[in-house]
């Protein structure tokens, strides 16, 4: 599976971006994770072909994952943003009961949040 990540930039805090990810095929876990400067990488939002969510508890009620089964793509839509949102954003994709460390990674994606 291959991963095409896109909408990372620089925004001020308080702003929004929205970041997308298209598959080249259906699968059935999608989602994004960030790493931060020295930091490790870290789940923010996932989403299944069902359209259950989960997300880090650091961006909920300000971040949203939606995703278009037909075209195989996830998007995070990104409100309030934050400077600790500041990181690089990947893209994520894996089956049933594969981890995500054992899926497929897209290219990240950095989002800078000014203060």
């Amino acid at each position: 599976v291959q991963l095409q990540a896109s909408g990372g930039g620089l925004v001020q805090a308080g702003g929004s971006l929205r970041l997308s990810c298209a598959a080249s095929r259906s699968i059935f876990f999608m989602g994004w994770y960030r790493q931060g400067p020295e930091k490790q990488r870290d789940m923010v939002a996932t989403i299944t072909s069902g359209g259950s969510t989960s997300y880090a508890d650091s961006v909920k009620g300000r971040f949203t994952i939606s995703k278009d089964n037909a075209e195989n793509t996830v998007y995070l839509q990104m409100n309030s943003l934050k400077p600790e949102d500041t990181a690089v954003y990947y893209c994520n994709a894996r089956p049933v009961g594969v981890s995500s460390a054992r899926g497929y990674w897209g290219q990240g994606t950095l989002v800078t949040v000014s203060s």
